[in-house]
């Protein structure tokens, strides 16, 4: 492991537990070659007991940045890319000069486009028959209610009080036009109760909910609001309008194509584009090649 890889890698946080019991999963079964897929700590920490035991990494999501070294994410991509006979499988073109430029064998890059987009192109038809607007009241005897779908987690939104006042007090004059609804992720969840952070009664707070459930939510929204990554581009493959509250999108061709639109998180930019997306004035994008319809 270089000097670069180390000083990242200390940057992490603990270890989650499933470093040390992947370990000796991968003793027992010896896999010639482990597939790990995105940017998450499971990603990073499987790699890496992978990498310590000499077996071959195949990373798919491989070689997306968003320049941003304050993201968790980011480390992660970074450190999972990095191992020694790690196989890169890219969703996409732009990838590959990122990778080649940090020093990875070209031989070792394929691309191979995206799952993510082809699972949701499959189990769309399925997520349709969903039941979830019928139970938040958002369908009526001519069909389904216009409505919004945020979510928020990242560190840099959520776990500053006065930052995740401040992005819900925009979200709220959305709210005030239409129900937003909110499936709340865990450690926003968190922030709110102790914060003790009100909002809108059509800001429709709610546990998370399955994938179906909420492919069915993002499939039939009028305006999506979020700070995920995956959302960006599930949301352009749909043909959604999406606000990304960040300053960066390790996922640009959802903004030079696709339907989303770089917002950050300044509250009066957020209303100004939710507004003007609501009357029609948004931006009106077209899906990617890649985002398109899978592949036979």
């Amino acid at each position: 492991m270089n000097l670069e890889s180390r000083f990242w890698l200390s940057r992490l946080p603990k270890p989650p537990k499933i470093l040390k019991r992947i370990e000796p999963v991968l003793i027992e079964r010896k896999p010639d070659l482990v597939l790990v897929v995105g940017d998450v700590n499971s990603t990073i920490a499987v790699s890496l007991a992978a990498a310590k035991l000499g077996i071959r990494v195949a990373h798919v999501e491989a070689g997306l940045r968003s320049f941003d070294r304050t993201m968790p994410e980011e480390i992660n991509r970074i450190l999972t890319d990095r191992p020694g006979r790690t196989i890169s499988l890219l969703p996409k073109k732009r990838p590959i000069a990122h990778l080649l430029k940090e020093g990875r064998p070209r031989e070792s890059i394929f691309m191979v486009g995206n799952v993510m987009i082809d699972s949701l192109r499959h189990f769309l038809p399925i997520a349709q028959q969903s039941g979830i607007g019928d139970e938040l009241g958002l369908k009526n005897g001519a069909g389904w209610r216009r409505f919004g779908v945020l979510t928020l987690h990242r560190p840099s939104n959520v776990d500053s009080t006065e930052k995740l006042a401040q992005l819900l007090g925009a979200i709220d004059a959305v709210a005030a036009e239409m129900p937003v609804i909110f499936p709340v992720h865990p450690r926003t969840q968190q922030h709110l109760t102790q914060a003790g952070i009100k909002h809108h009664p059509q800001l429709r707070v709610i546990p998370p909910v399955g994938y179906l459930d909420f492919l069915c939510l993002l499939s039939k929204a009028k305006l999506v609001l979020t700070d995920s990554g995956g959302i960006q581009e599930e949301t352009t493959a749909l043909g959604v309008p999406c606000l990304t509250l960040r300053e960066n999108t390790e996922r640009p061709v959802t903004i030079s194509q696709g339907t989303n639109l770089l917002v950050g998180t300044d509250p009066g930019k957020i209303v100004a584009a939710a507004r003007d997306t609501l009357a029609g004035k948004g931006k009106a994008g077209r899906i990617p090649p890649l985002l398109g319809r899978p592949r036979c």
